[in-house]
């Protein structure tokens, strides 16, 4: 990202996401479902995924930040609930194979063309963040006023010298505790409610407007970010992934459907606003020209943290045959993550617009 640009990497990305998915229409042995929906599907959509547009739309939003990365990032729900329809009717009347060439198709006539209208940074238009043209000196010096800790601040920051900062490794712990807990209620819910006695239908419907609910709560919890400070936010945010994990410890004694709403609207509402500031609170405590290397360091953490919760929550699961330690462990990494965001302190380094004195 740092010596290319997003461009190329989501340019990239498209391409080998489209290959893969074109490619695994001939598949006919096991190994070839690994190499293009495994390797070149997955090593494709990361590269135009959350990671990469963390790192450059910060560079565009200073006021803002939050509420723009929560609408970027609310397009993925849109996605689903537009794309996934259309592609299970495909398979219903054609098969998984012309499922594959269809999404293959749009990726590569959509996506790929619209990597080109993509920049690293306002500069490169001649734009400055926030869209403003041509500001004057007073204008200029105005905009740098959130500035907290001028002697972090004017560090030039490298992967190095970020590594060496507690705050840094406060980071990446509570992104992988976030990440944990997340990912392992994202995974292994729809089971464990259809063992309490949900339905199956009512079980998968619940994951669902998990992810539709949570367009709003992104949006949302990005805006309010902005206004409140990045610490509150993720806290409301880990505080609702933990209320999620809560409602379900406690729907094995009572499934109820209140308790079944309480833990979609506390799961989506609030949890699903991490996304939108995730990018924020790194940017504004490493922002430089290194800006994408060491992001890409804390999205290590991040995939990490997907991975080995639902991981242990299936280890957990197996040896105990409940879900009630794991669960219970999850809501422990939600107040972990919160207290490690505030113990890394971004608001001593820059204040949000919503907290700069006028």
């Amino acid at each position: 990202m740092d010596r290319y640009g997003p461009r190329f990497l989501l340019l990239a990305g498209t391409c080998l996401t489209a290959l893969g998915l074109l490619l695994a229409t001939l598949m006919q042995e096991p190994w070839q479902l690994y190499a293009t929906l495994g390797f070149l599907v997955g090593g494709g959509t990361n590269l135009m995924g959350f990671s990469v547009h963390s790192t450059f739309l910060p560079n565009w939003f200073v006021r803002r930040r939050g509420m723009a990365l929560g609408i970027a990032f609310s397009g993925a729900g849109v996605g689903a609930l537009v794309i996934l329809p259309w592609l299970q009717e495909i398979i219903l009347s054609a098969g998984w194979r012309a499922s594959c060439l269809a999404l293959g198709a749009v990726v590569f006539l959509v996506l790929a063309p619209l990597s080109f209208f993509v920049w690293h940074r306002p500069e490169d238009v001649g734009l400055e963040p926030d869209g403003q043209r041509g500001q004057t000196a007073a204008a200029a010096s105005a905009r740098v006023s959130n500035v907290v800790d001028h002697a972090w601040v004017n560090v030039e920051w490298t992967i190095a010298k970020a590594l060496r900062t507690p705050r840094f490794w406060c980071i990446i712990f509570g992104y992988f505790c976030a990440l944990f807990a997340w990912y392992a209620v994202q995974v292994h819910q729809t089971k464990y409610l259809v063992e309490i006695g949900f339905s199956p239908a009512t079980s998968a419907w619940a994951l669902a407007l998990v992810s539709g609910v949570g367009m709003f709560g992104q949006i949302g919890m990005g805006a309010l970010s902005d206004r409140i400070g990045r610490e509150w936010a993720w806290g409301a945010s880990c505080l609702g992934s933990a209320i999620s994990c809560a409602a379900l410890l406690a729907l094995e004694g009572t499934p109820t459907l209140w308790l079944l709403y309480v833990m979609v609207l506390s799961q989506g509402m609030l949890g699903y606003g991490m996304t939108s500031l995730m990018g924020p609170i790194v940017m504004e405590m490493f922002q430089g020209k290194s800006f994408g290397s060491i992001f890409g360091v804390v999205t290590i953490a991040v995939m990490a943290g997907g991975a080995v919760g639902p991981w242990v929550t299936g280890v957990i699961y197996d040896e105990t045959g409940s879900y009630r330690v794991a669960f219970a462990l999850s809501l422990a990494c939600c107040l972990l993550a919160s207290i490690a965001i505030w113990i890394a302190a971004p608001r001593k380094v820059r204040l949000v617009q919503g907290r700069v004195k006028r």
